[in-house]
């Protein structure tokens, strides 16, 4: 209930005082998913991306019927024309953000970042973007478009962390 709110709100902080908890807020829960590589709908995922695409075929089970599930099925058989991938961007400074192109060598298009940030426990910039397929392979290099800027960025393993 409402009125008992911040006897709730006190009594977690006073359980929790001896481990150091503090409160905090959505820009913190959205570094620590991005760390993890968790897909937050809206983001990484939504209704125009496949499970497949999203890297979340292990969840993806067709062995019955579901919305779209033969449009999903063909692109597991032939694989996707695009991946969900990890990336990371060594020069200081550089953050990308969600919907900011990903282009490769000779600045075609491949891709669009769907989350990215700065990521306090690795001092880096990361982010999850979906690319061709062929940029996909961790060790590519790929280039976000940063304030009309090209900035060298590398496919890696996620999780981050």
């Amino acid at each position: 209930m409402r009125k008992d709110a911040r006897k709730m709100w006190d009594a977690i902080f006073e359980a929790g005082k001896e481990f150091g908890i503090v409160p905090t807020g959505l820009g913190c829960r959205d570094t620590l998913r991005l760390e993890k590589a968790f897909c937050l709908y809206g983001h990484d995922i939504d209704e125009t991306t496949s499970p497949i695409e999203a890297g979340l075929g292990w969840i993806t089970k067709f062995t019955k019927s579901f919305i779209k599930s033969d449009y999903h099925k063909a692109i597991k058989d032939n694989g996707p024309t695009k991946k969900l991938v990890g990336f990371e961007i060594p020069e200081k400074g550089k953050i990308p953000r969600q919907h900011f192109k990903i282009k490769d060598a000779s600045g075609n298009h491949i891709g669009e970042v769907t989350s990215g940030t700065q990521s306090p426990s690795l001092n880096k910039a990361i982010g999850l973007a979906y690319v061709k397929t062929e940029f996909s392979s961790i060790g590519s290099e790929i280039f976000v478009e940063i304030r009309n800027q090209l900035v060298k960025a590398v496919v890696v393993k996620t999780p981050f962390l």
